[in-house]
């Protein structure tokens, strides 16, 4: 089979970051589905992996969404059968879906939305499993909730699914932020009910609006960058949550207001194959049911053709720039 992956790490994209192999179609067992990919999305952790970690002298395929179809499955699988349409995240130990066919665990895959295209549900597993995560398990947010949540980077990946599920599942008041016109557009057509440029002073914006502090606070990206303000702008006894890589934090500018820190990686349930793993399984096919229903709906991007290594390429490019609204997806060989 075609697998596009890479054996050195790159801090920077160049031509020769990514490349393509043939690989042997790998085996099923236990609770694995083997998929036939059609569509994958690319994220930043894909860039940061490939900028990171050497796998040499194996290769690496990178990929973290998708959607296809099952063609085998393990001898103890029970949530799926062969012809089922699929999408998930997948599973950081494992190789990625950049590639004609994938294993997965079936306790992290779930059934895929049934009214949109495969390009438009890749975009989804990775960034819903982390908002989902993020609003209801580390800020323990609920459905009547009536706080407020300030979003850090909501015109991204992440941020635009998490700005739909907290706008229809909470009552919560949502200030998102975007630094130029088209992403200040992107969000507030997601669900954000005030939208304020963190690359302003956001205790003044906020105050502009009637906030003197705000009860939860959730960071996408550049949270060392935005470290100070966050500690400034949230209520005492807030919920501050993240999901970068800051170099440095110094959390101890939390202690005075008693501010809670609650870390969200996804990769966390299949990484440690915690005893709740199949929860993600759930989170997705409550996910599919609100795409299907018209409550949520895709945060495709951009769709960039078909998977290569001149596409993958390229949208490694455009997530190392942070100049992508949405996400960027592929689909077909």
């Amino acid at each position: 089979m075609k697998a596009i992956g890479y054996t050195q790490p790159s801090e920077t994209v160049a031509s020769d970051s990514l490349r393509e192999y043939e690989v042997d179609i790998p085996v099923v067992t236990a609770r694995d589905l083997l998929v036939e990919v059609k569509a994958v999305s690319v994220n930043p952790v894909d860039t940061k992996l490939r900028g990171r970690i050497n796998p040499a002298p194996n290769m690496k395929i990178l990929g973290y969404d998708a959607v296809g179809v099952v063609k085998a499955v393990g001898e103890e699988v029970s949530l799926f059968k062969v012809g089922d349409r699929v999408f998930y995240a997948g599973d950081m130990t494992r190789q990625g879906s950049n590639a004609e066919y994938q294993l997965v665990d079936e306790r992290i895959a779930g059934f895929a939305p049934q009214s949109i295209s495969d390009a438009q549900a890749a975009a989804l597993p990775l960034t819903a499993v982390t908002a989902w995560e993020l609003l209801f398990d580390r800020l323990q947010l609920k459905n009547d909730s009536t706080q407020s949540l300030l979003v850090i980077g909501a015109a991204g990946g992440v941020g635009s699914i998490l700005l739909q599920l907290a706008k229809q599942l909470t009552n919560v008041t949502i200030i998102a932020t975007a630094s130029r016109d088209k992403s200040a557009d992107w969000v507030r057509k997601l669900g954000a009910d005030h939208v304020i440029n963190h690359h302003k002073p956001m205790a003044q914006q906020l105050s502009a609006l009637g906030f003197a502090s705000v009860d939860n606070i959730v960071s996408l990206t550049n949270t060392d960058q935005h470290f100070e303000q966050i500690v400034d702008c949230i209520t005492p006894q807030g919920k501050f949550a993240l999901i970068d890589d800051p170099a440095s934090l110094n959390v101890v500018a939390l202690k005075r207001k008693s501010v809670s820190l609650h870390w969200e990686f996804m990769f966390t349930r299949s990484l440690f194959t915690t005893t709740d793993m199949q929860t993600q399984h759930d989170i997705l096919n409550q996910v599919s049911a609100l795409i299907d229903n018209g409550t949520l709906v895709t945060t495709v991007g951009e769709e960039l053709g078909k998977i290569s290594v001149a596409n993958l390429l390229k949208a490694h490019e455009m997530l190392e720039a942070q100049t992508a609204v949405g996400k960027l997806v592929l689909s077909g060989f």
